[in-house]
């Protein structure tokens, strides 16, 4: 989190990984339920369920997905993206739901004033 919020700053754009075929293939039903699945700076892990971000225009968009492909409720990624957007309120975070993804969208000044830091990833990350 601290990398995205370095780079809102410094005006980078936020990027999906470069695509690898070898894990980001579509499935049969639906098209890149995976997307992000390379290793990148953007993306990490909470139990079961994986976190994808993307920069757009105006907007960062958070991709929530289950790491075994299964089908995602709102409410259950509704409590991974408070975990990951800590302080952000949640009137100002958009949802457009899917099946087996969760797609939330927010303004890149709303991280910037509001994200709280957890401890553990202030000491991991040098400033």
């Amino acid at each position: 989190m601290r990398q995205i919020l370095r780079d809102i700053r410094e005006s980078r754009t936020i990027k999906l990984p470069d695509f690898d075929v070898t894990l980001s293939r579509p499935s049969d039903q639906f098209a890149l339920t995976n997307i992000g699945a390379e290793p990148n700076d953007y993306s990490g892990v909470i139990g079961d369920y994986r976190y994808q971000f993307e920069g757009e225009e105006d907007l960062l968009h958070l991709i929530i997905t289950r790491t075994d492909a299964t089908p995602l409720v709102v409410e259950t990624a509704q409590q991974v993206v408070s975990c990951v957007l800590n302080g952000v309120p949640p009137a100002l975070i958009w949802l457009r739901p899917g099946t087996f993804s969760q797609h939330f969208y927010f303004g890149h000044d709303d991280l910037i004033g509001n994200l709280v830091l957890s401890d553990a990833e202030t000491e991991a990350t040098p400033s």
